[in-house]
C-alpha cells in the first residue's frame, strides 16, 4: 500500500517550509511519514477523509459478528472507531453464524450429516465438533469424528501417521473444509466460517512452522499484532510490556526474532497469539523442533494458558510429552475415534496399546 494513501499527502510546498518534515521526501516534494507500529494509529485522528487503510480497518471491525450483535460469550471486543455510513460492512449475527455466512467459501446451504445428533453435548463454553467426515479422491480419511474442548482444559488429538488426526485438527481450525459434520463455538455454528472469521471469534491457531516476523524485533512482533486490535499507543505499549514479562522474554525484547532459540521463539509466538485475546488455542506440533531441555518450558506454557481459562487443543507426534500435560485425549485410528479419556485410561487401554502405543509404552 502506498504510504501516502495511509497518512494523507502534504502540500507541495511543505518540504520547503520550516515545519516538521516526514522521514523521507517523495517525488514532487511531498513528505511521507515512515510507518512505525509503535506510533499512534491513524484511526485516532478526528476529521479528514478516510483513507484506504482506514476503510480496511473499519471493515475488519464492523465485519466482526460480535460487534453490535449482543454476542455474549465472554469475549473481549476490541475498541472500535465510530461507524461510517459510507462503507458499512456489518453483517447481522444470524447471517454471521448461519449456513450462508460466507457464500464465497462455496459451502452448501444445508450440510449433509451435520452431526447434530452425534453427541449429547452442550457446547456452551466449549469448542466442539460433531460427526466430522472428509474424503480425498473417494478415500474416506475421517469418518464421523466428534470431539470437544472446554475453556481451561488441555485436550490432545493423537494417533498414528495416516490415521486422520491432522485432517480433523485442520477442519476445526478452518484450514480444511469438512464434507459433513458441524463445528460449534459456544453453541454457535461456525462450520461455514473461514479461518480468519473463526480467529476473530476467539479461535487462535499456532502452526508448526515459525510464525513470527523474523525481520522485526521481539517487541515489535507483539506491537504489530496489537496494532490491529488496539488503536491507542499507550495501551499497546502497556499490553506489550505485560506480555513480555508474562512470557519472560523482556531480556530479548530488542533482539531480532531470527536470533531466538526454539523455546524463546515458541514463547514469542504464544505471546503474539494471546495479544488477540483468544478463548481457545489450537497448537499444531508444539514440541516440533524443540530441544529436550525446552520440553518442560513448553509444557509450562500450555499449563499457563489453561490457568488463564483458555481451552487448548494439541496435536503432536511426541506422545509422552503431550500426555504429560493434557487433561484428556482423543485417539484417532483409521479415521475414527478409537478412544477418549484421561492419560492414565489411554495408556492402560489394551486396544490403544495394541494399535498405537505398543505394549512397552510407559508414561
Amino acid at each position: 500500500m502506498n504510504v501516502l494513501s495511509m497518512f494523507g499527502k502534504s502540500k507541495s510546498g511543505d518540504s520547503k517550509s520550516g515545519g516538521k518534515s516526514g522521514s523521507g521526501s517523495t517525488r514532487g516534494g511531498q513528505d511521507a511519514r515512515q510507518y512505525d507500529p509503535r506510533e499512534d494509529d491513524p484511526r485516532e485522528t478526528d476529521g479528514g477523509p478516510l483513507t484506504a487503510g482506514d476503510r480496511d480497518s473499519r471493515e475488519w471491525e464492523e465485519d466482526d459478528p460480535r460487534s453490535d450483535a449482543g454476542y455474549d460469550a465472554g469475549y473481549e471486543t476490541p475498541a472500535r472507531t465510530a461507524p461510517d455510513p459510507r462503507h458499512r460492512a456489518y453483517m447481522p449475527p444470524d447471517a454471521a453464524y448461519g449456513d450462508d455466512a460466507d457464500a464465497g467459501d462455496d459451502y452448501p446451504s444445508s450440510y449433509p450429516g451435520d452431526g447434530r445428533d452425534a453427541l449429547p453435548f452442550n457446547s456452551t463454553g466449549a469448542l466442539a465438533a460433531f460427526g466430522l467426515a472428509k474424503s480425498y479422491g473417494g478415500r474416506k480419511v475421517v469418518k464421523d469424528v466428534s470431539m470437544n474442548v472446554r475453556r481451561g482444559e488441555a485436550v490432545g488429538l493423537l494417533g498414528p501417521n495416516g490415521a486422520g488426526k491432522t485432517t480433523c485438527f485442520y477442519m476445526v481450525t478452518g484450514l480444511v473444509k469438512a464434507d459433513a459434520g458441524r463445528i460449534e463455538l459456544d453453541g454457535h455454528d461456525i462450520t461455514p466460517l473461514p479461518m480468519y472469521r473463526r480467529a476473530r471469534l476467539g479461535v487462535g491457531y499456532l502452526p508448526q512452522e515459525a510464525s513470527i516476523f523474523r525481520g522485526l524485533s521481539v517487541e515489535d512482533n507483539i506491537m504489530g499484532v496489537l496494532q490491529v486490535s488496539e488503536p491507542n499507543r499507550a495501551r499497546r505499549r502497556e499490553e506489550t510490556e505485560a506480555l513480555l514479562e508474562e512470557f519472560k522474554i523482556t531480556h530479548v525484547r530488542k533482539s531480532p526474532s531470527i536470533a531466538l532459540s526454539g523455546g524463546e521463539r515458541r514463547r514469542l509466538e504464544i505471546a503474539r497469539a494471546l495479544a488477540t485475546k483468544p478463548a481457545f488455542m489450537l497448537l499444531d506440533e508444539p514440541f516440533a523442533g524443540i530441544d529436550p531441555i525446552a520440553v518442560g518450558d513448553i509444557q509450562a506454557l500450555v499449563r499457563h494458558l489453561t490457568s488463564r481459562g483458555i481451552g487448548v487443543l494439541i496435536t503432536d507426534h511426541n506422545v509422552r510429552e503431550t500426555l504429560g500435560l493434557i487433561d484428556r485425549a482423543y485417539i484417532i485410528h483409521s479415521g475414527a475415534v478409537l478412544m477418549e479419556g484421561d492419560p492414565e485410561a489411554i495408556v492402560s487401554s489394551p486396544d490403544v496399546r495394541r494399535l498405537y502405543l505398543g505394549e512397552e509404552f510407559r508414561l
